[in-house]
Order: C-alpha cells, then structure tokens, then sequence
C-alpha cells in the first residue's frame, strides 16, 4: 500500500449512474473535493442507455448527457473510470479505498477521442452497449456522448493486426499497458452501484435466452432509443417491422423458483413507457402487457397507466407460464387467464419482451464491511427516517444500491445522501477546531507554566 500512489479527497462516489453523477455535483457545488470513481468505461450508468423516461416522456440522454457534463468539468471533482474497487477500510477517521485501473491499452492522456482507430480496426464482434443487437470493432469508444472521451481496447477479441496503432495520429495505442493499483483517501463515502437486470438464462420456461425474438427492456429501451442499433424498431432475428408486441411482466421478480420474492417497482412503469412509446413508432402495432398486478405507485403514474389504455394498449391479467418458439420466427406464449372466466390461453406475437426484475450490480461482501439485507441490496439502518444511511460510520448509500427504485427517487435520495455527507464532513471539521483549540490552550498554559518555572 505504502509503494502505490495515493490521492487524498474530502468525499469518494462508487458508481457514476444517475446517483453518482447527482450526489458528486451537490458535494463539489459545496466546495468539497470529490473522487468519483466507475467500473464502465464511461460514466452515465444506465441511464444514459435509455430511450425515454416515465412519466413525462422526456429524453433521457438530454438529462443524463448534461450532467456528466458538468460532473467531468467541475473543478472540484476528479473522475477515475474503467475501475474496480477491491477494498474499502475505515482507519480512525478517514475511508481508505484500494483500486486497481483496468488497462485501456490506450494512453488517456494522449488519447484525443478522434477514433481513428476505431475506423481503422478490422474486426467485429458484438456490442454489449447495444444489447448485442449489433455490431463493433476491437478498439473503439463506447458510444458517442461517452465521458471521458477515450478508446479501449477488447483484447479478448484483438487480433493484434497493428492497424490501430499505425492510423492513431498520437501513438496513443499501447498494447503493453498493465494494470496500475493505487488508494484513495477519503473522510465519507457514497455507494451508488446501481443494477443490474436479472439473467435471461434463469428461467428455463421463458426460453433461457435461446429464442430469438424474446428479448430483454433493455435491449427495447436501445431499439426505442433514436441513436440505437438500427434507428427503427425491428425485431433481431430477420429485421422484419413487428405487428404483434407482448410484455411479460414479472418475468425476474416476485418468483420464489428464482430467489427473488421482491417487486423490482419500475417493470410495469417502463413496460407502459415502452409500448406508449412504440404506439407512436408503430401505429398498426398490436401491443399486449401480460400482468400479475400493475404497481403504478409515483406521481401522475395512474394517470399515465390510464393513457396507456386509452391508447390502444391491451393489459391481460395473466401469469405467462411458458414460452416458445412458433412458426415464422414467432413467438407463443402460454398462460393462464385470471379474469372472465380464466381457462389456458395461447398467442403468439412477432416480438417479446421480459420485464426482468433488479438486482445488485455490485457485491460488497469481502471489499466493504457495510452489511446488506436479505435481498442483497445494501442495508440501511434507518429506512423511514434517513434511508442513505448504513451501518458503518462515514459511508451512505443512494440509489438502487439499497433497493429498487425509480429514477426520481433515485435523484432524490442521491442528494440525501450528499447532503448526510456533507454533514458528516462539517461535524469533522468542527471536531478538528475544537481539538485544535483545546490544543492551542494547553500548549499557552504549558508555556506560562514554564516562563514562571524558569523566572
């Protein structure tokens, strides 16, 4: 520890979602100095990767892109990307965080984001920030509102053909570069490290993500989105416009056989999102939500529930008890129904789409000693009351990292965790004065002690 180079900051943000872009703005506009620190190449979570948001329809990207902006500009933050946290530690009063820096195999600082390399690189290989539903190169930047700006390389996937190298105007591709550990000392800390969805391959009756035209929201959201794969909406398997769309709700919450009895809160929410949305993209569309309860629970949610219906969408209260493949590339679902009269059910739909459930996208146990709960989000020690706060002394919580949530309250709990922070970090202070004070007082009196002992 003592041979790696540390830094030394008033307050650290694990994770730079929505949360983390949120909670480091309202500390450094406090005049803190803040590490951010983000396991993606680029920061933005998964925001940034959605198409729209509910219930006003707006664009997500035009909320998310500014404040990245402003959380990479702000003279008082310092971002660390393209990292992973492999220890957090308490020692008296300051928060000691062991990281390691993935290599890029590209230089950051002589790295000037004009993709050349990019262009220049032969290969393809599928585009996990797309939803897999298409293709990038080896070398490239994550997407084009990315932060920072910067290239890395998949080496898995690297054919070490050197035309990278040879077309970089800046000689900024190193195929040599190692991973650097270094800490970061910090006085608080906020977990922000978000979600991640349930696997498509846990339940073997929805097809266990072998069936091609069954695919996840956030694989819809990318189709939805204006700067997605392929700037329409198509299904994957043949490119063919769908007529048919079904939402399977449920599809990775509240199942016991999965170990997850909680309701993730926003699957109905952006299930409703999407398919309003693809009324519009798709007029001539038959848009279906299979549903077991729809949970419109937030401001103007109802509502916005209502407009759904209102426009055509068709909600069937049903438990999709199987799925397969049809004819044509379609897809069957079989349920059974719980309103007139009920009975067994099958339809079949062009596209399918599961509304899976959250869960965490980082474990801490054996990196941090915060405790979490029976569902694996981290535990607050005060829900109703201060619900960012944990149990350890100095580190709060925000977001989906302590449960399910929205993104309104998301935001809203992101500035109550800056704002327990920035409490926490003035008491500090505050007890530093007055330590020195009583300091300063001892010392003058040892002084006089000793001006009288001496004559």
């Amino acid at each position: 520890m003592d041979t790696q180079k540390q830094w030394h900051f008033d307050a650290l943000v694990v994770g730079a979602g929505i949360a983390g872009l949120q909670a480091a703005l309202d500390l450094a506009d406090q005049d803190f100095k803040v590490a951010v620190v983000e396991k993606d190449a680029s920061i933005g979570g998964k925001m940034i990767r959605l198409s729209k948001v509910f219930p006003t329809l707006d664009c997500a990207s035009c909320i998310t892109t500014p404040k990245m902006a402003a959380v990479a500009h702000h003279e008082n933050i310092t971002l660390f990307t393209y990292c992973d946290v492999r220890a957090i530690e308490r020692r008296q009063t300051e928060i000691v965080v062991s990281i390691t820096q993935r290599p890029r195999y590209v230089d950051p600082v002589k790295c000037i984001g004009c993709r050349q390399c990019e262009y220049g690189c032969p290969v393809y290989v599928p585009d996990a920030e797309e939803g897999n539903l298409t293709l990038r190169k080896a070398i490239y930047i994550p997407f084009s509102n990315a932060i920072p700006q910067i290239a890395l390389m998949d080496v898995e996937n690297c054919s070490l053909c050197g035309k990278c190298a040879k077309v970089c105007p800046t000689e900024a591709v190193n195929y040599f570069q190692q991973p650097e550990a270094f800490s970061i000392r910090a006085h608080t800390a906020i977990l922000s490290t978000g979600y991640q969805l349930t696997s498509l391959a846990q339940k073997k009756e929805y097809g266990q993500g072998r069936i091609e035209n069954v695919i996840t929201s956030l694989q819809m959201e990318r189709l939805l989105a204006p700067h997605g794969p392929y700037q329409r909406v198509i299904r994957p398997s043949d490119g063919k416009e769908p007529e048919t769309i079904a939402w399977v709700q449920c599809a990775g919450s509240r199942d016991q056989s999965l170990g997850i009895s909680y309701c993730s809160r926003v699957c109905c929410m952006y299930a409703i999102k999407q398919a309003m949305l693809l009324s519009g993209a798709l007029p001539l569309a038959d848009l279906t939500i299979y549903y077991m309860d729809i949970r419109a629970f937030g401001k103007n949610y109802e509502q916005f529930y209502q407009n759904a219906k209102a426009m055509g969408v068709e909600f069937i209260k049903a438990k999709v008890a199987r799925i397969e493949p049809a004819e044509n590339q379609n897809v069957t679902l079989h349920h059974e129904a719980m309103e007139n009269g009920g009975g067994k059910v099958s339809r079949e739909h062009d596209l399918v789409v599961l509304s899976l459930g959250m869960v965490p996208e980082w474990n801490p146990a054996g990196i941090c000693p915060v405790s979490t709960g029976s569902d694996a989000f981290i535990h607050t020690v005060m829900p109703k009351i201060a619900p960012t706060l944990t149990d350890l002394e100095g580190i709060f919580v925000a977001g989906v990292a302590a449960g399910p949530k929205d993104i309104v309250d998301t935001i809203t709990e992101a500035g109550a965790a800056a704002m327990e922070a920035s409490k926490y970090l003035y008491e500090l202070q505050q007890t530093k004065k007055r330590g020195q004070k009583k300091e300063n007082r001892e010392r003058k009196a040892t002084d006089r002690i000793q001006a009288v002992a001496s004559g």
